[in-house]
């Protein structure tokens, strides 16, 4: 079976910011769920304190990381939740992640909520994100 992904964008200002409001998927058979995925290495070591754009890059290499152990990649993922704790001070990294998800041909439902804090002290950024294949 083929996953087919319809964009559903009422208004086209989302498309232009690299998300759309709403994905529809048929005929996938497959859904991944995926925890928050923050910047820790493989021990389960918090990395780049205070380095929001390196806490970024690492968080979606982690992503990248549960999809492919699972058989997916960026590609797949139809839904992405952005949590911060400095959402000001994220916007001006934001575009590696939408380089990366635009690069995989996908511009997933996104919602971006800034926080008090993440579970593990010193991250800045965390990355849940639900895939279908």
């Amino acid at each position: 079976m083929t996953v087919q992904r319809t964009a559903v964008n009422p208004w086209a200002w989302s498309a232009e910011l690299g998300f759309n409001q709403g994905e529809l998927v048929s005929g996938h058979t497959r859904t991944l769920y995926c925890s928050g995925q923050t910047a820790m290495d493989a021990h389960g070591k918090p990395q780049h304190d205070g380095d929001i754009a390196a806490q970024l890059a690492l968080s979606l290499d982690n992503l990248e990381a549960v999809l492919a152990e699972a058989g997916m990649s960026l590609g797949d993922v139809v839904r992405l939740n952005v949590y911060t704790t400095d959402v000001d001070a994220l916007f001006p990294h934001y575009g590696v992640l939408a380089g990366r998800l635009g690069a995989a041909g996908v511009a997933p439902a996104t919602t971006m909520l800034g926080v008090t804090r993440l579970a593990i002290p010193g991250q800045m950024v965390e990355l849940e994100a639900t895939a279908a294949g």
